[in-house]
């Protein structure tokens, strides 16, 4: 393997096709896709302040590296690559990318990162900005933290643990999604879903978990959230209060109390979903 230690490299694909390379503690400056096409790379303590570093390349290994804000649209069509202890300041990162690896990853400005996207497995990553994996799937995360609105739209076959969102409109038109152990902020959470599933999580959400297929919560609390689960289909366990139901579409609702529920006859059977509660219910309205 070929060592390239402390280089500064400028100009356009400056490692263009480069293999079976080790780089250590080198700045790719100026010049675009320096690294395209490249594989079996093993990159450590090195900088990006370019475009489009990493496309259609194959087996990286990425440890105590720099993405800067510059280094946009960084890492596309880009298949099994891992990141370690890594700031990745740029927009657009990830797209279309297959067997991607974040450890310790920090993203300040994750604006459209990680789209369409398959096989990917997060630990320890935070990020900050709007439409956050939308259309990927097969994605294992643990320990995330995300503000930003919009994320995961379209995802499909993703696992979460232990998890915190700032987001408005997240997991929309998303598919076979598990939440465990999480706390959710943000309106409008999950509509148009299929097999949304939350357990062990804190939710707050104007008009959240509606027009879901399928629809299950346990051992969950809702703090302020209000007009929730209209025309869903649910399984759903509530510890503590829920301030308003709208027009389920059918299915069961647990809670200690409901401060609302509205059932309009004319959208919905209200038999077809079964009120438990512990405490005392407001009249339907």
């Amino acid at each position: 393997m070929k060592k390239i230690i402390q280089q500064y490299l400028t100009g356009e694909r400056a490692l263009f096709q480069g293999e079976n390379l080790e780089i250590k503690d080198t700045i790719f400056a100026d010049g675009e896709s320096p690294l395209k096409e490249s594989s079996d790379i093993q990159l450590y303590g090195s900088m990006f302040k370019w475009k489009y570093p990493l496309w259609y390349s194959k087996h990286i290994f990425m440890k105590d590296c720099t993405l800067f804000e510059m280094g946009r649209a960084g890492i596309w069509y880009t298949d099994d690559i891992t990141i370690e202890d890594t700031v990745i300041e740029a927009p657009k990162t990830f797209r279309r990318g297959n067997g991607i690896t974040l450890k310790n990853v920090t993203m300040p400005n994750a604006e459209e990162t990680l789209w369409s996207c398959n096989n990917v497995s997060m630990q320890q990553v935070s990020a900050k900005g709007d439409y956050f994996a939308m259309n990927s799937q097969n994605m294992k995360i643990q320990d995330f933290s995300l503000v930003g609105n919009y994320p995961f739209d379209g995802a499909k076959n993703i696992e979460i643990h232990n998890a915190k969102m700032l987001s408005k409109d997240a997991f929309w038109n998303s598919e076979n999604v598990t939440i465990y152990d999480s706390f959710i902020s943000g309106e409008y959470l999950g509509w148009n879903a299929k097999n949304l599933t939350l357990i062990n999580c804190t939710v707050e959400s104007l008009q959240g978990m509606c027009y879901i297929e399928n629809l299950v919560m346990e051992k969950c609390k809702l703090i302020n959230t209000t007009l929730a689960f209209e025309y869903s289909k649910v399984d759903v366990e509530i510890n503590g209060k829920i301030d308003s139901v709208m027009n389920p579409s059918a299915g069961v609702i647990q809670a200690d109390s409901i401060g609302e529920l509205i059932m309009e006859s004319t959208k919905v059977n209200p038999k077809n979903t079964t009120i438990v509660l512990k405490g005392e219910i407001k009249d339907a309205v």
